[in-house]
């Protein structure tokens, strides 16, 4: 193969559409527009959600609801997940070695999902009042999150 042999492959390349070029060509005159209205003429178009001078709709919807940047940030975790981990000490390293919290998360907290069996030691962890009781209840203990 040569640089100057190089081709598209068959049917890649294809002649683009010349409009307005005569009668003959069967796209002439109004060039495929039709006729008259905003949308035939040049330049003319609106912007994405126009209706035509009518009230948008989302203009006409009320405006509710707010969704908090600092979510991202936040992660909980199960007291099956924790009950699943072969560690004694959980941390937040540890959460998010093995995949339970994402790597942005500042923040954990243990929710009352599932059952925990075994004595685990929280650090720098938070809990809900049932899964505290749960985790002193099998053993466990909570280090106040700094």
């Amino acid at each position: 193969m040569q640089l100057n042999t190089i081709k598209p492959s068959e049917g890649a390349k294809h002649a683009k559409r010349r409009v307005g070029r005569g009668i003959g060509s069967g796209l002439g005159k109004t060039a495929g527009r039709g006729h008259k209205g905003q949308k035939s003429r040049s330049g003319g178009y609106h912007k994405v959600g126009f209706e035509g001078g009518q009230m948008p709709l989302q203009r006409r919807l009320p405006k509710r609801g707010f969704k908090s940047a600092q979510l991202q940030f936040n992660a909980e975790v199960t007291l099956s997940d924790i009950n699943a981990l072969e560690v004694a000490d959980v941390d937040m390293l540890v959460l998010k070695q093995a995949g339970l919290v994402p790597h942005l998360a500042k923040r954990v907290k243990v929710i009352r999902t599932g059952e925990i069996t075994r004595a685990v030691n929280l650090k720098d962890v938070g809990a809900t009042a049932g899964a505290k009781q749960a985790i002193e209840a099998a053993g466990g203990s909570l280090a106040a999150a700094a």
